[in-house]
């Protein structure tokens, strides 16, 4: 069956699904070669500001959201892990679901240092963990979901 037909044969809602996690990932491409990490995840932030979601997304949501952002990502050229952990953040939070991204390094004895980037979601790694082991976290960030925010409006 070719992609067309297996795309065809999916419920609405996953074509929606897709279709979402192709532009997010493109997008983020683009703006990772356009502007600096830095001034990129304010906007993202600012994005995912008013989810659509109520923050009980179960584990199959989760993980249905995970497949498309990595199939889509293979659609897209250079649609690196910081690229595709971005991208999953950014669905999530629209669902109300908080996740943290983590960017870490590795030192290897051929390549130097290289970096990575996963996302993880109720303390584990939902997208990027293949290799995440090697590495040792430098910096994370968390776009809140509703339930973060809901009980960080409730502590102050």
């Amino acid at each position: 069956m070719s992609r067309i037909h297996k795309f065809l044969a999916m419920t609405r809602a996953q074509q929606s699904l897709l279709a979402k996690a192709f532009l997010l990932v493109a997008s983020i491409r683009v703006a990772l070669w356009v502007l600096r990490f830095r001034l990129l995840a304010p906007l993202l932030a600012r994005f995912t500001s008013n989810p659509v979601g109520g923050g009980l997304a179960d584990e199959a949501t989760v993980e249905r959201t995970v497949w498309a952002v990595a199939a889509m990502a293979r659609y897209v050229p250079r649609a690196t892990c910081l690229t595709q952990a971005l991208a999953a953040q950014v669905l999530l939070a629209r669902q109300g679901e908080a996740s943290e991204l983590q960017i870490g390094v590795a030192r290897d004895e051929s390549l130097g240092v290289r970096a990575h980037a996963w996302l993880e979601h109720g303390g584990r790694i939902v997208i990027g963990g293949a290799s995440a082991e090697d590495f040792v976290p430098l910096s994370s960030l968390t776009i809140a979901g509703r339930r973060q925010r809901s009980a960080q409006a409730t502590a102050r």
